[in-house]
Order: C-alpha cells, then structure tokens, then sequence
C-alpha cells in the first residue's frame, strides 16, 4: 500500500530595502533551525491558497503570489513523503508595516537577509535548492513578475437541458461552487483586474470573485465563443492590453478560444511557442495557467507557466 503523501506551500518572502534585496527566513522555536516560511494544505485548499496563509501566519505579512520557485520532497519520520512547494512573494513596505508578528511558541525570531546569506544559513538542503532558484531568477532580472490568468469557465448546465441560447447558460449547480472554490487561488496571485467573454457561463464564472475584491467585470467579445466559432475573435487586442498594463490580471473564457489566448501571449513576450502552450490551455472547467512575465522587461519572455484544477 502506497502512503499518501503530505502536500505543503510556502514561499521566499522577499523586499527591498535601501536598494539592496532582502529575504525572509523563519526561525523556529521547537525545531531550532532555520527555514523558509511554509506549511500544510488545510482540508478544501488548493496550493496557492495555502502558501498566502501560511506565509500570513507565520510572519504576519500578507503577500501576492509571484512566480514559482520548486518543489522540495523528503520523507518524514511516519515514512511518508512531504511535498512543499514554493513562490516567490514580494513584501510590500505596508504589508510589512501591518504585519503584527511577535515571537511565539512556534517562531521565534523573523531576519532579513541577502540571499548569500540566506544560502548559508538555511538548515536544510531541500531548502537551499529553493533559495538556489531563487537567486537564479534574480541574477537572470526576471524576478519581478506579473499574472496574466488564463481561465476556462466552470461547468455549465448541459445544452440538451438549456432551451435559450447557447451564450446566455448558466452553470451548474457544480459549477456554481467551482467558481466559489477559485477565488481564494485567484487572490493568491493578486489578480485585481477582470475580463470575461459575454456568455454567462463565464461572467458568473468570475462573478465571486469580482464580488471578492470589488472590481466590476469588464467583457470582451473578442475572447468569446460566439466570435470565435464566426472567425471574428480577436484574442491578441485583448492580451496586449493586459501585457502592456502589467497588472495581476483573469481573462475568462472557454475551451476553443484558450489557445489563442495561450499563444498571444507567448507572441506577446518574444517566448518560443512549444508543447507546453497546448498543455496550458487545454484546460478543464474552472481550471485556469498562470502566465508569469517580467515587470521590468515583458518582451523577454514568459518566466513560468503553472496550471491549477480546482477540487470541486
């Protein structure tokens, strides 16, 4: 019999302070060593959610995702295997400012410091890997990024049960808790911008989460089906708003028009189109890829795709 495996998140937790890049390490009291900010998957979760929590509650900081930075595997005194994985995440000077941390019985200390520093100090090797990409990204200027979320509606009532139009079905009484249960992973990375195809499936599809941060819905026919299926869709207008933005950003839509969607944005960023776009947008409902780009540099290209399935 195969042990389940213990799934985790975290982050590398990092600022900028006098010009020079700072990042976070935990000290924790009943282990006496030194690590990054993680911890386990609560029942309901997706991985995104976890890693914000955790890293809000171990240091009292409230972050936005970034891009990813691995994965650590190790094995547990109970023999099974503990999988954590990791992103980066920017501290921003008011999160710092309003971040109530005081040592505990769990932490007992939080210090900045360099990422060379970081490399030394840390207590374990799984953890020094992480730190290792880390620096990689912050040596190649790609660090600071962006999301660009690519969104695949959430279940909708069948056709053969829909007399209306095909734009105007709604979802599913499962797909209506599918679009519950992405809100959390969406606000994880940040997203604060919203564009929806028209069909109801999918407004209502990002309507808990426009309710979440209070930003209206913005619709495009251009990332719709109805467009796409008469040869009018117009995915890259779209896409090059939001590249150009540089804003955390959803753009919901629906199985056909995802590659479009997935390619304009490699063309966007100067990126090789691969295989890999094909896995990104061949998505199943309410599953979305996030699409990391640089800030400082967009056209150089996507720095990670990562794709999440909800569990609903």
């Amino acid at each position: 019999m195969t042990e389940t495996a213990v799934y985790a998140a975290g982050g590398v937790v990092w600022r900028v302070v006098d010009g020079k890049l700072r990042v976070l390490l935990i000290h924790r009291t009943k282990y006496r060593d030194v690590t990054l900010p993680k911890g386990k998957v609560d029942p309901g979760e997706m991985l995104a959610e976890t890693a914000v929590r955790e890293i809000h509650e171990e240091t009292g900081i409230r972050v936005a995702l970034g891009v990813p930075v691995g994965v650590s595997r190790y094995r547990l005194p109970s023999k099974r295997i503990k999988i954590v994985h990791y992103w980066a995440a920017e501290a921003t000077e008011a999160a710092i400012r309003a971040s109530a941390f005081v040592p505990n019985k769990e932490i007992a200390a939080l210090e900045w410091v360099s990422p060379k520093k970081a490399l030394r100090r840390l207590s374990y090797p799984v953890d020094t890997e992480i730190m290792e990409t880390f620096v990689r990204l912050l040596d190649e200027g790609v660090l600071r990024t962006f999301p660009i979320v690519a969104l695949r509606h959430a279940k909708a009532l069948p056709r053969e049960e829909w007399k209306g139009k095909d734009a105007a079905r709604p979802l599913s009484p499962r797909g209506r808790r599918q679009a519950a249960s992405i809100v959390g992973p969406l606000l994880a990375f940040g997203v604060r911008r919203i564009v929806s195809s028209p069909a109801v499936r999918c407004v209502e599809t990002v309507k808990p989460l426009s309710d979440a941060i209070g930003r209206k819905i913005e619709t495009s026919a251009l990332i719709g089906q109805d467009a796409w299926e008469e040869g009018k869709s117009d995915a890259r207008t779209v896409v090059g708003d939001r590249v150009r933005a540089r804003k955390p950003s959803v753009l919901c839509s629906h199985g056909p028009v995802l590659p479009d969607i997935l390619s304009e944005l490699a063309l966007a960023t100067g990126t090789l189109r691969g295989s890999y776009l094909g896995s990104a947008s061949a998505l199943d409902l309410a599953a979305f890829s996030v699409v990391h780009m640089s800030v400082d540099n967009p056209g150089s290209g996507i720095v990670a795709i990562e794709t999440h399935i909800p569990k609903n």
